[in-house]
């Protein structure tokens, strides 16, 4: 874990656990890999997420942007952390899920990457903890765009 991240004011493990809650729900019939997402806002609401699939593959959204989306179309628009949870069918856990590229971007139009968490977990007491910028570095933002 880098040592420059503040954990200490993440509620990591509710988060973890709403993700888990999450990946309950999602629809995957054709790869069978489930995932879900928590995301906490900067006011320490949390909105969950998981991935629906569609049979022509590119309508199905992931995890991460279905529990973001739901917090924006609620009028949440800064965030601190995320947590990602993912993995076939089985309830155990094995792997970590890490964010595809499309989902850190998104991530990366509403939180500083210097400062937004993203923690990928197999359970509450195992996971890892990255900076967005670690995961997306040299990336391009709103602030990239003239006004």
């Amino acid at each position: 874990m880098n040592p420059t991240i503040n954990i200490s004011e993440i509620p990591a493990e509710e988060l973890i656990k709403s993700a888990m809650e999450a990946r309950k729900k999602a629809y995957a019939p054709y790869s069978g890999y489930r995932v879900g997402a928590a995301v906490l806002t900067n006011e320490l609401r949390i909105y969950t997420g998981c991935n629906v699939e569609n049979a022509a593959y590119s309508p199905g959204i992931c995890a991460e942007r279905t529990a973001l989306y739901k917090a924006v179309s609620e009028g949440w628009r800064k965030f601190r952390a995320i947590a990602v949870v993912g993995g076939s069918e089985e309830d155990t856990l094995e792997t970590f899920a890490f964010p595809c590229g499309v989902c850190r971007q998104v991530m990366r139009e509403f939180a500083n990457p210097e400062d937004f968490l993203v923690i990928v977990a197999k359970n509450t007491a195992d996971y890892k903890v990255y900076l967005l910028s670690q995961l997306l570095p040299e990336s391009f933002g709103p602030e990239n765009l003239s006004r």
